[in-house]
């Protein structure tokens, strides 16, 4: 989770960002009566690391905690973005509010995001109800943005009830997601590799519901055979959840009602264990110490062009300082006011 937190580390306020400061209460303001300009501005603080982040920070703190935070995680091709589509489309039928953070990955011109989950959720464009943002991975691992944390933090902010965050689709690197998600969803696809596939990337420990989908073609059954049975190798004690397995053809909208019935009898197992309390202050420790990086590693090299830590490195080339010796010297350094 701490790869790539340098960028979450504020710039120094300039005057033109002081002067923009006053604008953050009534931005968070108009982004809580459901304004998508608003919404769109403070991620995009967010996204650019900017000077008012701390501030944004502050207005949506009393805000937080408000959202169910889902997590699709999956190889590419298993349809992540169609499921995604037709759980908005469940969830705007009950009335929630639902934000949705596709993470694309780069450019590798531009470095933004590819935007291909938009082309796939044209039916929400319209709706006040839904926002949905594609974010630049930006060389992130782990199939996330650096920035999701406080993206998600908007969203809640913002009102919605719901926020739904896409990884990348990269494969063996996608159990970030499990550290921001009250529940973890792993798709699964007939045809794309056996379920023992699951167990190398690492997903049978995070995914609190596997959705087998294109549940129509041939290999279903093996598939969610191979996952039941993977399943039960693993020792769970009593009270302790079992990830649920559910068919779906999300491309038809079949067996979307049972997804929806899984998350929710998960987020009851949590609520009636304590568990949602836990992941969530969990979350929030990843959160801070992901900033407290970010900040600690611009300070530190804020001191490369000092005199501090070409002093300490030139000390351990010449063998008169060992290397744990001068970084103890060098968090000393950073300590002092």
């Amino acid at each position: 989770m701490t790869a790539g937190a340098e960028s979450l580390t504020p710039a120094p306020l300039t005057p033109a960002s002081m002067r923009r400061s006053r604008d953050v209460p009534a931005l968070v303001e108009r982004a809580r009566d459901g304004d998508p300009r608003a919404v769109a501005r403070l991620v995009t603080l967010v996204e650019d690391a900017d000077p008012l982040l701390p501030e944004v920070a502050r207005a949506l703190a009393r805000h937080a905690g408000q959202a169910h935070v889902l997590g699709l995680t999956g190889s590419p091709g298993v349809g992540k973005s169609t499921l995604t589509n037709e759980l908005v489309r469940v969830y705007r039928a009950s009335g929630l509010r639902v934000g949705v953070l596709a993470v694309d990955p780069s450019s590798p011109f531009t470095g933004g995001a590819i935007l291909g989950d938009r082309v796939r959720m044209q039916d929400h464009a319209t709706d006040a109800g839904v926002y949905i943002r594609s974010m630049s991975s930006r060389g992130h691992l782990g199939g996330l943005s650096a920035a999701t944390p406080q993206a998600v933090r908007v969203l809640e902010g913002a009102g919605c009830d719901i926020v739904i965050i896409e990884t990348v689709g990269v494969g063996q690197a996608e159990v970030e997601v499990a550290s921001l998600a009250d529940t973890t969803l792993v798709l699964l696809a007939p045809g794309m590799g056996d379920a023992i596939q699951a167990v190398k990337a690492g997903i049978l420990e995070v995914a609190d519901v596997f959705v087998v989908n294109k549940a129509d073609r041939d290999g279903a059954d093996a598939t969610v055979r191979d996952i039941q049975g993977m399943l039960g190798l693993g020792e769970r004690g009593p009270g302790q959840w079992r990830p649920q397995v559910v068919r779906a053809v999300a491309a038809r909208g079949e067996g979307v009602d049972d997804v929806v019935a899984a998350i929710a009898k998960h987020r009851a197992w949590l609520s009636e264990h304590g568990q949602l309390q836990v992941r969530r202050e969990h979350r929030a420790g990843v959160e801070v110490e992901q900033i407290a990086l970010g900040t600690l590693r611009a300070r530190i090299g804020s001191l490369r062009h000092g005199t501090a830590l070409p002093a300490l490195a030139a000390r351990v080339a010449a063998g008169e300082l060992d290397p744990y010796a001068a970084a103890a010297d060098l968090l000393a350094g950073l300590a002092q006011p």
